[in-house]
């Protein structure tokens, strides 16, 4: 996966959008975290021209899927606070693994597993930088919501990922030699 994301940088959405389906799936997979069924319906609405157009479509696809699609698509991203080892380079950075604290930790696996029993799928939230205390007071609101509303605000949150990972890694491109 790391191999994929770093050659990210030099693929504009022109050239995504020239690549054959496997060499596109294969390219935009780190954005994503994989969830093989949703990249291959994105994959199919092709060409984007534009990164708005790319993210757009990402969430019209993510909202108008059948629900088992929608959490594959969740659940393929890893768990807050998971162990270190277990997520991909990517959201090893996005969680900020050097700046966890026991306690936010604890509560982090605690919530995890009440939100899991709850709506029978992983929490995925945009971290967007916020701290592991904020992170646990946005999970407990979200503790309070439907089904419903949690599978569509989790689905907006992973292409929120997806658009952040997209702009990080196509700016440290360009920044490349």
């Amino acid at each position: 996966m790391a191999a994929a994301a770093g050659s990210l940088g030099s693929l504009d959405v022109a050239t995504l959008d020239d690549l054959s389906a496997e060499a596109f799936v294969d390219a935009v997979a780190p954005l994503f975290e994989g969830a093989p069924r949703f990249l291959a319906r994105l994959e199919a609405t092709r060409p984007f021209r534009d990164e708005e157009t790319l993210f757009k479509r990402a969430v019209a696809i993510a909202l108008e899927m059948p629900e088992a699609e929608q959490v594959e698509l969740i659940d393929a991203h890893p768990r807050l606070g998971a162990p270190p080892a277990s997520v991909s380079a990517l959201s090893h950075r996005e969680q900020g693994y050097d700046r966890e604290t026991t306690e936010a930790m604890a509560d982090l696996e605690r919530l995890n597993r009440t939100y899991e029993s709850r709506f029978g799928f992983r929490l995925c939230v945009f971290v967007d930088g916020r701290s592991r205390k904020d992170l646990v007071r946005v999970i407990g609101a979200s503790l309070d919501a439907d089904r419903a509303s949690e599978i569509r605000r989790a689905l907006a949150d992973v292409v929120a990922i997806a658009r952040d990972r997209y702009r990080r890694l196509t700016a440290a491109g360009a920044e490349a030699p």
